[in-house]
């Protein structure tokens, strides 16, 4: 059994911090921006009553870079969550940043800021990789069948009450209590529906989310490993189970 000591060297091993000018501490998170393989960096920079805490605008830059777009409804409608829902908020200089008086707050407020310059990047770039693909037309054709079986409310293309106004692909059941499916073709896409999930859980709807993978390699292993943690459940594309999969989970919702 690993002991106390070794495991709190791992925790903390996730997280780089170096020394930059002016006392500013610059940390390198575990998170990345989607398909990119780069870590989100995130500066803690000392301040009049306390602490800055920001990512220096390189989530929108690096979106921008690749192609993403900060303009649109679903932008908006994030940037608007946020200010309602998370400590870090969106600056006129495109910076994601917050503010911290105790410095008790400054490695909650890292990973926040970090997680929202990933769902920002997500975001802008997320349209760009999705493709139609037979995947999603065979996993409509499973559950629209089992729809019928079931006789439970079916709907597609769902925009979500949630901020960023991300899509489900499908939704079972009511409003009230739904199972939310992603279909996910693309690494972006799966990282949507940990967005979905998390948000869930910050604003405390009721739902489940499940995340239908249309291979390991598609999404890559890793991000697949993760997505099993930051969703209701993640699974690989098999369509020979897939209707009895989401036949136990819609029973379970009831």
């Amino acid at each position: 059994m690993i002991q106390t000591r070794n495991l709190q060297h791992a925790i903390c091993s996730l997280f780089e911090v170096h020394d930059d000018e002016n006392g500013v501490q610059r940390v390198v998170t575990p998170l990345e921006y989607s398909g990119s393989g780069d870590q989100i960096v995130v500066r803690v920079r000392p301040t009049t009553g306390g602490f800055r805490i920001d990512e220096n605008g390189d989530s929108a830059f690096f979106a921008e870079l690749n192609g993403g777009s900060l303009d649109g409804d679903a932008i908006a409608r994030w940037k608007d969550g946020l200010e309602r829902y998370s400590p870090a908020k969106w600056t006129d200089d495109d910076r994601i940043c917050a503010f911290a008086e105790d410095g008790r707050l400054i490695a909650p407020y890292v990973l926040r800021v970090a997680e929202a310059g990933q769902q920002l990047y997500t975001l802008a770039t997320s349209r760009l990789e999705r493709q139609p693909s037979d995947f999603k037309k065979i996993v409509s054709m499973i559950i629209n069948e089992l729809a019928i079986q079931l006789g439970v409310q079916w709907r597609r293309d769902v925009p979500l009450p949630i901020m960023g106004g991300i899509e489900a692909d499908h939704v079972l059941g009511t409003d009230e209590n739904p199972l939310i499916i992603v279909a996910a073709n693309s690494q972006t896409r799966l990282l949507e529906a940990e967005i979905i999930h998390l948000q869930y859980r910050q604003e405390q709807k009721k739902g489940f989310v499940l995340a239908v993978a249309e291979s390991q390699a598609v999404v890559t292993k890793k991000q697949f490993e993760r997505a099993a943690y930051f969703t209701g459940k993640t699974v690989a594309f098999e369509a020979g189970n897939l209707a009895s999969l989401i036949r136990h989970e819609v029973q379970s919702l009831h």
